[in-house]
């Protein structure tokens, strides 16, 4: 329920953003698209404690989703999705993804992580590519979503508190805790 539910809020979130992104004032703002199914997928990741299966499902819906709204080719995403939350299971015990200029980073870091899994993917299948404007859409997909990794976590934090069992666990889920 707690996997589905962090789904549903990455499907409205994305849904939004998919909707005004493109209408923004500012023009470099444009070309920074944030990858919010990377964030949700790093999300799950970080926070998936015994069983990763069900974390990586979310993952997989969440990037399906971002699929289908972006106009992407299906699966493109999903995979990347799914590759992403391994990524985050991987370094959850190594660091602590609490605070603005960590979460700032690591948000970053999953931006670029998740674009440069799109470069590779596409030069694995042949299909042509400018390396100049693969890296320029690199560097600005990792701004983009690092401006908005820290409001996707707090949200993702507020859902985890709302399944909290104890007053603890609720104070732990919203500062960015996991066990």
């Amino acid at each position: 329920m707690r996997t589905a539910s962090h789904v549903l809020v990455a499907y409205v979130v994305l849904l939004v953003l998919s909707s005004i992104w493109r209408d923004l004032p500012i023009g470099l703002v444009r070309d920074a698209t944030p990858d919010v199914a990377a964030l949700v997928a790093a999300y799950l990741g970080l926070t998936a404690r015994n069983y990763i299966a069900p974390a990586v499902a979310g993952a997989v819906a969440t990037g399906y989703l971002a699929d289908l709204l972006g106009g992407a080719p299906p699966g493109l995403h999903a995979l990347i999705a799914g590759a992403v939350c391994l990524l985050g299971h991987g370094v959850h015990r190594r660091i602590l993804v609490r605070g603005v200029a960590m979460t700032l980073g690591f948000s970053a870091f999953v931006g670029a992580a998740a674009s440069l899994c799109v470069v590779m993917i596409r030069v694995l299948s042949n299909h042509p590519l400018e390396m100049s404007f693969a890296m320029r859409e690199l560097v600005l997909v990792a701004i983009g979503t690092a401006a908005i990794g820290p409001l996707v976590f707090r949200l993702h934090r507020r859902i985890d508190a709302a399944f909290a069992r104890t007053h603890r666990e609720r104070d732990a889920a919203l500062e960015g805790i996991t066990q």
